[in-house]
């Protein structure tokens, strides 16, 4: 299907020219030609699009989680802690040392190395709302690709950065902030594309299969960063591959990839009236953005307190769990990276399971909407909440330990679901916008949450990340609460203008008429 897209769009052009004397029956025989060409699409346009948007997000993660394997392999190994920990884990770091060359290793400390990997997200706070409302003026064809091709460039030459720098960690900060400014337009973009591709019935499917492209992303960034550094023993070549396939990617969505159904070359008739039938509340019309009534909005701010409870939890997990199983479980580099992903893997199982469980719901009236979406991010937040702690209280028996990270990594799948597609069913027409606020405010928590587990972990005691836990679960709960009794899953009322009100009361007198006669 891609190839045969590909083809289409390199031969079109090439095609010879129609002559006035064959003007009639060229023209009937090219009109022809369209329609057996759509009819070749056997694969409607709106998967194509959720396939590359997944590859989208699995591409955005494995660049932006393989530095939490890759540096701890970068640093220098930590001395012994005289912090008295009871519950230490028995053995020494000996088992667990670099297998990088010692002169590609930096005396980097916890805190330092929390505010490496913190930075990311100062630059990917940035661009969310700028990059949402440029999708939506604009199409997120092209704010979403170049954003991932900016991420790409930075991430491949980082080594590059580093060996110039001789190792200071401020030019790995300011690399990372350059990344993350990249990637900060990818959720708003792939928002505006979905909502103007993917009808309401579809949304949890389609959506979900997209935004579960972060587990696999994480899955490969941890279990390859592994793989590889141990076998090259230069933490190096994790970014130069993540950064390769991440461009391959780049150009494959500029050639398949359109910003809606009108603008598609070879969408198939069937599809595009499918769409326009299905797809209400969005308007092609520019639109200025209601603030006032988002940011008073209790639904919005409801989802603003679910989406930060998430990336609480999440960035913990992300870019500190690397940490913990070598520091506390004493994993080394190739154990780390395949135990560090297994939780993904199941997370993005239930994540699937998920999706249609809830479309199901929905579509057979089951469940409502707004009811649909409190379950199931209910689910996605007092799971991991509780089989965190339990993992924190598994001790030294590593095998527990992992299985109960896996439980909770497994319950947060429902979260894409529940509260990742409800900016869709809150606001079509603003999806960028409202995406790009929630997800930019759920961010900040990357920037905390790495410099605070490293603050509180100096001593990288089982004691010390426990503390880490407890705050993760007492964030999990709050938020959930505030969700669960503020949360919505119908269309506001600032989603729409009389004049988007007006245009549909025509078409539908328009539509009685028809049945009419």
């Amino acid at each position: 299907m891609f190839i045969y897209n590909v083809y289409k769009i390199l031969v079109e052009n090439r095609r010879p020219k129609i002559t006035m004397a064959s003007v009639n029956e060229s023209t009937y025989l090219l009109e022809s030609q369209k329609s057996h060409d759509r009819n070749l699409f056997f694969i409607p346009q709106r998967y194509v699009l959720g396939v590359m948007g997944f590859f989208a997000i699995v591409n955005a993660y494995t660049m932006r989680v393989t530095l939490s394997v890759a540096i701890t392999e970068m640093v220098e190994p930590s001395k012994a802690s005289t912090h008295y920990d009871p519950d230490s884990c028995p053995g020494s770091l000996a088992n667990t040392s670099s297998v990088t060359n010692s002169d590609k290793l930096y005396p980097w400390t916890s805190t330092q190395q929390g505010l490496i990997l913190s930075s990311f997200y100062w630059g990917y706070v940035i661009t969310h709302i700028p990059g949402g409302m440029i999708a939506e003026r604009f199409g997120g064809k092209y704010s979403l690709g170049l954003g991932i091709l900016c991420t790409a460039i930075f991430t491949f030459i980082t080594p590059f950065v580093i060996y110039a720098a001789d190792g200071h960690w401020g030019w790995v900060v300011f690399v990372r902030v350059i990344e993350g400014l990249g990637e900060g337009t990818t959720f708003p973009a792939l928002n505006v594309l979905l909502a103007k591709w993917v009808p309401a019935h579809e949304r949890s499917k389609i959506g979900t299969l997209v935004f579960a492209g972060s587990q696999i992303g994480t899955v490969a960034g941890n279990a390859i960063s592994g793989a590889l550094i141990s076998a090259t023993q230069d933490w190096a070549s994790v970014f130069y591959v993540f950064g390769a396939f991440a461009i391959l990617w780049v150009f494959l969505w500029m050639v398949l990839c359109y910003p809606d159904p009108e603008n598609h070359p070879f969408i198939s008739d069937e599809e595009k009236e499918y769409l326009r039938k299905h797809i209400a509340h969005v308007t092609r019309r520019k639109r200025q953005v209601p603030w006032y009534s988002i940011m008073t909005s209790a639904p919005v701010l409801a989802l603003i307190a679910a989406q930060i409870g998430h990336d609480w939890g999440f960035f913990t997990m992300v870019t500190d769990l690397p940490k913990y199983m070598k520091d506390v479980l004493k994993f080394n580099v190739a154990q780390n990276g395949v135990w560090s992903s297994v939780p993904y893997i199941f997370m993005w199982l239930v994540s699937m399971t998920s999706g249609w469980l809830c479309d199901h719901l929905v579509e057979k009236r089951y469940l409502s909407v707004t009811l649909a979406r409190k379950i199931f991010t209910t689910i996605a937040s007092m799971g991991p909440a509780i089989f965190i702690i339990a993992a924190s209280y598994s001790g030294c028996d590593r095998d527990l330990a992992v299985v109960m990270f896996t439980i909770a990594m497994s319950f947060m799948g429902s979260f894409y679901c529940g509260m990742k597609v409800n900016a869709l069913d809150l606001a079509p027409n603003f999806a960028g916008t409202l995406m790009a606020i929630v997800n930019g405010i759920g961010a900040i928590t990357g920037i905390i949450v790495p410099y605070l587990v490293g603050a509180l972990t100096e001593d990288h005691t089982l004691i010390q990340w426990r503390t880490v836990f407890w705050i993760a679960f007492g964030v999990f709960a709050i938020t959930n609460l505030i969700f669960v009794i503020f949360a919505s899953g119908e269309v506001q009322s600032w989603n729409e203008d009389d004049s988007d009100l007006d245009q549909k009361e025509m078409s539908l007198r328009k539509e009685q008429r028809t049945e009419k006669a």
